[in-house]
C-alpha cells in the first residue's frame, strides 16, 4: 500500500494501515489540516468539493465533508464533477478554497485530495508545506456543536462550465457546427462521460459516439490517455467514418486526440495545436514545462511570441505564465491552461478551442497534425540505491556538459540544437527520470542511453 504526501495534496491506495495508505484516518487528518489552514489563511469558512467517479469516491467525499463541517466550514458539494469544474466554481462561490477528490490518471485502487486556494488554483509550494506541517503536528481544532458547518449540494456546475466554454471569444460554435463533425469519445467510465456529450452537443457536433461514458468508476483500461491504452477507440475510428477521437482522463484535466484513421494525434501535440490557434488570434507568449515538446517553442516563434519553460508541475507552469503574461500554456501530458478562462488544466476548454481550430483549418485532423514540426520523446528512468546522492550526480552531469545550454530550475535539462535531455530526480523514490527528444525516435533513445551510461559512470567513480 502507498501513501504519498506532497505539497499539492495527498494521494494513495485504498485499504491497509493508517499512515501507509489512504485510509479514512489519513483522509480525516489531512482534510483537518487543510481546513484549519484555510480558516487561518483566508478567514473564509467555505470550501468547494467535487469528485471523479472512482469507486472509493463516495466514501472519501463523505469523510471530507464531515471533517470540514466539524471544523465549522460550510461545504459546497458539486458531487460528480471534474477537476477544472471545481477550479472554476471556487471563485464563483467566493470560497476560501477547494478539494478535488481524484487520483487523476492513476489506476482504480488510487484516490487523492487535490488542494486549491481561494482563486481555484493549486496551492503554492509554501502553502503546501504549511498544510503538511499542520497535519504532522495535528495542529487543528474542531468547532463547538452550534458552530458546525453547513452542507449544500450544487449539481449544475458542469452546465455552467459548458456555458462558460461556449462564451469564450475564441470558441466558434457556428464554425464547428458548419463542419458537421462526427466524433468518438472515450471517458474511461468517469465524469468525462457526464461532461463531454453535453459539451460536444452544445458546440454543434453532429454525431457523438460514446465509449465508456457511464460514470461508475470501473475503468475499462488503464486510464492514462497514452497510445497503448487507446486501442479500443483507435479501432472504432479505423473502422468507422469519424472525423476525430477525443479521450480524457478520469478527472478531465488531460486531453488527447486521435485522427480520423485512429492514429494518435499525440498527447504532446494537444497543447501545440491549441496554442497555434490561440496565437494566431491573440499573439503573445507561451509556457510549458521542461519535459514538454520543443514543438511548442517552434510554433510560438512562428507567431513572433516568446516561449518560456517552467519546472514540472501545474503550479510552476501557472506561476511562469503569470510572470511572462503568457496567453496560452500547459503541460505536454495534454494539459491546456488558457488564462482567458482560468489558470488550470481544462480539457473542456481545450476541446472547444481545438474543434474551432480544426473547423477553421478546413481539412482532416491528420493533415492538421502533419502541419506541425515532428518530434519524438523517449521516457526512461534509472533506479538507484537509497544511499546514492542524486544531487551530486546531477551536479557532475552539469559539469560534464557545461559547454551546452543547460537549465537547472528542475533537475538538469541539456539542449543540443533541436534535441534535448531532461534529468529529474523523483520526490518519492530513488530514481532519476530521463526524458529526451529528437526529430527521430532512434536518436531520442540514443540520447537517453548516452545519459544513462554517463550516470552509471559517475556512480562508479564515486564508489
Amino acid at each position: 500500500m502507498t501513501l504519498i504526501k506532497s505539497i499539492s495534496g495527498i494521494r494513495g491506495t485504498i485499504g491497509g494501515k493508517a499512515g501507509e495508505a489512504l485510509t479514512p484516518l489519513d483522509v480525516v487528518k489531512f482534510t483537518s489540516a487543510y481546513g484549519a489552514w484555510i480558516l487561518e489563511k483566508t478567514n473564509n469558512p467555505k470550501v468547494v468539493i467535487g469528485r471523479d467517479a472512482r469507486i472509493s469516491g463516495d466514501m472519501i467525499s463523505k469523510l471530507v465533508t464531515a471533517t470540514l463541517q466539524g471544523l465549522g466550514i460550510h461545504v459546497i458539494d458539486l458531487g460528480l464533477s471534474t477537476t477544472p469544474t471545481v477550479e472554476f466554481a471556487v471563485p464563483l462561490e467566493k470560497a476560501g478554497g477547494g478539494i478535488i477528490l481524484t487520483a487523476s490518471h492513476n489506476p482504480i485502487q488510487w484516490n487523492a485530495l487535490k488542494l486549491l486556494n481561494d482563486k481555484g488554483e493549486f496551492i503554492s509550494d509554501q502553502d503546501g508545506k504549511e498544510v503538511l506541517e499542520k497535519a504532522e503536528k495535528e495542529d487543528f481544532k474542531f468547532a463547538e456543536v452550534k458552530k458546525l458547518g453547513a452542507y449544500t449540494l450544487v449539481d449544475d456546475y458542469l452546465d455552467r462550465h459548458i456555458e462558460h466554454v461556449l462564451s469564450l471569444d475564441l470558441v466558434d460554435q457556428e464554425a464547428i457546427a458548419a463542419r458537421k463533425f462526427r466524433v468518438v469519445i472515450d471517458c474511461v467510465n468517469s465524469t468525462g462521460g457526464l461532461a463531454l456529450p453535453k459539451l460536444l452537443t452544445a458546440l454543434g457536433v453532429e454525431h457523438v459516439e460514446e465509449m465508456y461514458c457511464e460514470p461508475n468508476g470501473h475503468f475499462p483500461h488503464n486510464p492514462e490517455p497514452l497510445p497503448e491504452n487507446l486501442r479500443d477507440i483507435s479501432g472504432k475510428l479505423h473502422n468507422g467514418k469519424f472525423d476525430l477521437g477525443i479521450v480524457v482522463d478520469p478527472d478531465v484535466d488531460r486531453l488527447a486526440f486521435l485522427t480520423e484513421d485512429g492514429t494518435p494525434f499525440g498527447e504532446e501535440y494537444t497543447l501545440v495545436a491549441v496554442s497555434d490557434y490561440v496565437l494566431s488570434q491573440t499573439p503573445g507568449n507561451t509556457v510549458s514545462n521542461l519535459s514538454s515538446t520543443r514543438a511548442l517553442r517552434d510554433v510560438t516563434e512562428k507567431h513572433k511570441g516568446v516561449y518560456n519553460a517552467a519546472a514540472v508541475g501545474e503550479v510552476n507552469v501557472v506561476n511562469k505564465m503569470k510572470e511572462t503574461n503568457a496567453v496560452i500554456g500547459g503541460e505536454g501530458n495534454g494539459g491546456v491552461i488558457y488564462p482567458a478562462s482560468h489558470y488550470g488544466r481544462d480539457a473542456l476548454v481545450g476541446i472547444g478551442l481545438f474543434l474551432t481550430h480544426l473547423a477553421k483549418f478546413g481539412k482532416t485532423a491528420s493533415r492538421l497534425r502533419a502541419s506541425y514540426p515532428n518530434y519524438y520523446i523517449s521516457k526512461n528512468k534509472i533506479e538507484l540505491t537509497p544511499e546514492i546522492d542524486v544531487d551530486s550526480i546531477l551536479d557532475e552531469i552539469t559539469r560534464k556538459y557545461s559547454k551546452q545550454p543547460i537549465n537547472n530550475i528542475d533537475g538538469v535539462k541539456i539542449e543540443f540544437d533541436k534535441e534535448w535531455v531532461h534529468l529529474r530526480k523523483s520526490n518519492t523514490e530513488p530514481i532519476i527520470r530521463i526524458y529526451s527528444e529528437s526529430e527521430s525516435q532512434a536518436t531520442a533513445e540514443h540520447l537517453a542511453n548516452k545519459l544513462i551510461l554517463d550516470i552509471k559512470e559517475v556512480i562508479s567513480l564515486a564508489k
